[in-house]
């Protein structure tokens, strides 16, 4: 019995983290890639930007801004102060062409989105973050794949800054955005990349619906919405959202945490989606990209370690032998990411095991966070290294 749920747990995790990228790097050679011409008369674009207590990052993402390479007459800000307490209301005030949403009331960032869709009067809005510094082509390349009417959200690329020495959380962060990213063109290529990343992303304004004020996981649960729709979300890699990695791990593994939380909440909102025969392909690629690994392989990587431990003194054999020390060798390094976590390296790669265990570590974490009902929609800003 043992030996049959080893290795059912293990073609679960190898498929989740590497036979669904090869099984889509197959079906991507098979789908034609079109070419879509940018509309002649560039769409007006409306930037929401929800910022909490983010006063100390405001003059950097203004300037940001203003840098970007789009007509500003087709460009406005709108930004959403909610609840903030430090003075970015009265700061961003000083600026000019910028609307600013204020009132004393925090009710999450998912609330400051809706009362903000409210006020959007363009047919395409670009979401971003206050901490997140956009490439100066970000606007103009992410609304290029709305020339095709079956598109109805577009997710640009999230990029962690680090530099040539870096803590093993940056290490391993920018190594695992670099791995998602290739999963996105992939998805995005054959059928619909699934979900959009919070820090850059873009819908058509009359796609949007109200979402949940409870709801964690905000952007994910607007472009799967959309998806659901029928409409697809495109990956564009030259949209770029710059964004420095946590403080510490601490800082990431708290971020962990709620993402976690907000994944156990989002099955229950996308419960539809779970049934493969009603959405096919897009509920085939949410099962293999996301649901499981938000359920099944954190506990899958647990029992394959412990159950190989069992089997190789139980059974012996080459197969389990060589099994038993590559798994050691993976927890070696996670080891080796622990002791020098706080130390600077050139050694980007060796970080990335210790990474993903802290991330399914985390995922444990938020279920059960989420299960006792003790996790908030307010998000706790994470401590992240300044620009």
């Amino acid at each position: 019995m043992i030996e049959w749920v080893f290795w059912i747990f293990l073609a679960l995790i190898f498929y989740s983290y590497i036979g669904y990228t090869i099984l889509l790097l197959i079906l991507s050679r098979f789908s034609v890639i079109r070419k879509l011409t940018s509309e002649t008369e560039l769409p007006s674009v409306t930037l929401i930007i929800a910022a909490y207590n983010e006063r100390d990052i405001i003059p950097a993402k203004i300037e940001n801004s203003a840098l970007l390479d789009y007509p500003m007459e087709k460009l406005s800000q709108l930004w959403v102060t909610d609840g903030s307490t430090d003075g970015s209301e009265q700061l961003l005030r000083q600026y000019e062409n910028i609307t600013v949403l204020h009132k004393s009331e925090r009710e999450g960032k998912i609330g400051a989105i809706n009362r903000a869709m409210q006020y959007a009067a363009t047919p395409i809005v670009v979401f971003t973050d206050a901490n997140s510094m956009l490439s100066s082509n970000a606007v103009r390349e992410i609304v290029s794949p709305f020339a095709n009417p079956k598109v109805g959200c577009v997710t640009g690329e999230k990029s962690i800054l680090k530099t040539e020495t870096g803590y093993a959380i940056t290490s391993g962060e920018g190594f695992y955005w670099k791995y998602e990213s290739f999963i996105k063109k992939l998805e995005s290529q054959v059928n619909s990349t699934i979900g959009a990343v919070g820090e850059l992303f873009a819908i058509r304004t009359s796609l949007y619906r109200q979402v949940e004020p409870d709801t964690i996981l905000d952007d994910f649960v607007i472009s799967m919405n959309i998806a659901i729709k029928g409409y697809q979300i495109k990956y564009v890699p030259n949209a770029v959202a710059y964004e420095n990695s946590s403080a510490n791990i601490s800082e990431e593994l708290k971020r962990k945490v709620r993402i976690a939380a907000g994944s156990i909440q989002t099955l229950t909102r996308l419960k539809g989606l779970l049934n493969i025969f009603s959405h096919k392909m897009l509920s085939f690629q949410y099962w293999s990209h996301k649901v499981l690994r938000w359920t099944l392989v954190p506990f899958a990587m647990i029992f394959v370690f412990l159950g190989g431990f069992y089997l190789f003194f139980a059974k012996g054999g080459t197969v389990y032998s060589i099994l038993f020390a590559l798994q050691s060798a993976f927890y070696l390094f996670v080891l080796i990411g622990l002791l020098f976590r706080n130390i600077k390296s050139r050694l980007h790669i060796i970080f990335a095991p210790y990474y993903m265990v802290v991330m399914n570590y985390a995922i444990i974490l938020g279920i059960i966070k989420q299960l006792t009902g003790n996790q908030s929609v307010n998000w706790e800003k994470a401590k992240r290294f300044n620009f």
